[in-house]
């Protein structure tokens, strides 16, 4: 394959890889608001241990730590880990925002002898109702909560910008591309409410998944699409790797050496990939070589659910195909 010459300039001014850059305002993932029954002792170190059982999860990447050896004992002293909290008032009463220490969660998760993947990007959720306006985060409590206790962060469209969100009928690949490039995550739920049921698609990266739900009332509904939403996540995202798996990757829409430079940050910044080596390039694509600890379409699952990098057309020299989001 003839190199570029993109390829060429990046090669010769010899580019290091660019740090990515993390979207406004997101929430730390070692911060949650979980719901308290009072202002008591008793009752904060209770909302204490459930907030860190969320933060846990989230940061070992979704995984089910509740059956590791002292996982129990973990939540008991969730208290001496707490860097800071907030009692705030609630739709259903009161909650805390509370927030651990870094380095005191990441030690934790290597002392219950989990691989710790990293937090997972934020859940996008674009949920209508009947008459098509766009649900509030009030509204979505009861399925935001339901995603939280199972590790994973959500956020919600700017309700200034909802005219243009796409629904689950008109979503295409430039919409959602538009929707990863601003809120910096590729795992976007669409939603349709109808009274007691309701009609789902999650877009993770690009592949579609369906599914429709019904309960007895707006916020069952709601619940049972959370967890069915990260079931979903669970079963694409946290595939736990051992072997080196040595694969090639196609990366389109790479339109400068700034593009490749963040491009190869991005990929080594992967806990998954191991190596990477650029191959050769073809007019606004790159050709990889990767060595990676899991197989190569968990690896274009995990690295397009990043927001950075989508699904894209397939390529004859590549076993995976994505594409830039700039």
């Amino acid at each position: 394959m003839r190199l570029s010459r993109l390829l060429l300039v990046c090669l010769v001014l010899g580019l290091a890889p660019l740090l990515s850059v993390h979207a406004q305002g997101q929430v730390s993932p070692y911060t949650v608001v979980v719901s308290v029954a009072d202002t008591s002792d008793v009752a904060r170190n209770n909302a204490f241990s459930d907030a860190l059982a969320q933060v846990l999860a989230r940061t070992a990447g979704g995984q089910d730590l509740s059956s590791k050896p002292g996982y129990s004992d973990v939540l008991k002293g969730a208290s001496g880990i707490v860097k800071q909290y907030q009692y705030q008032r609630a739709a259903t009463g009161m909650s805390l925002q509370v927030t651990f220490d870094e380095a005191a969660v990441q030690r934790t998760i290597a002392q219950l002898g989990v691989a710790g993947s990293g937090p997972k990007p934020p859940v996008l959720l674009v949920v209508r109702d009947e008459d098509g306006s766009v649900l509030t985060r009030d509204a979505l409590a009861p399925l935001a909560q339901a995603v939280a206790a199972r590790g994973y962060a959500t956020v919600l469209a700017d309700p200034g910008k909802t005219g243009d969100t796409p629904n689950l009928t008109t979503a295409d690949p430039d919409q959602v591309a538009a929707l990863a490039r601003q809120y910096k995550t590729g795992l976007i739920l669409l939603g349709q409410l109808h009274g007691n049921s309701a009609d789902w698609m999650l877009v993770s990266g690009g592949p579609q998944q369906r599914w429709n739900n019904n309960g007895a009332n707006t916020g069952a509904v709601l619940t049972d699409a959370g967890n069915g939403l990260a079931d979903r996540l669970g079963k694409q995202l946290n595939v736990i790797g051992s072997a080196t798996v040595d694969g090639k990757l196609w990366v389109s829409q790479v339109n400068s050496a700034m593009d490749y430079a963040n491009l190869l940050s991005t990929l080594r910044a992967d806990p998954s990939v191991r190596q990477v080596t650029t191959v050769g390039a073809q007019g606004d694509g790159m050709l990889f070589a990767v060595k990676a600890s899991l197989p190569m379409d968990v690896l274009a699952a995990n690295l397009a659910a990043s927001g950075r990098l989508l699904r894209g057309e397939s390529h004859s020299d590549a076993d995976i195909s994505l594409r830039w989001v700039h």
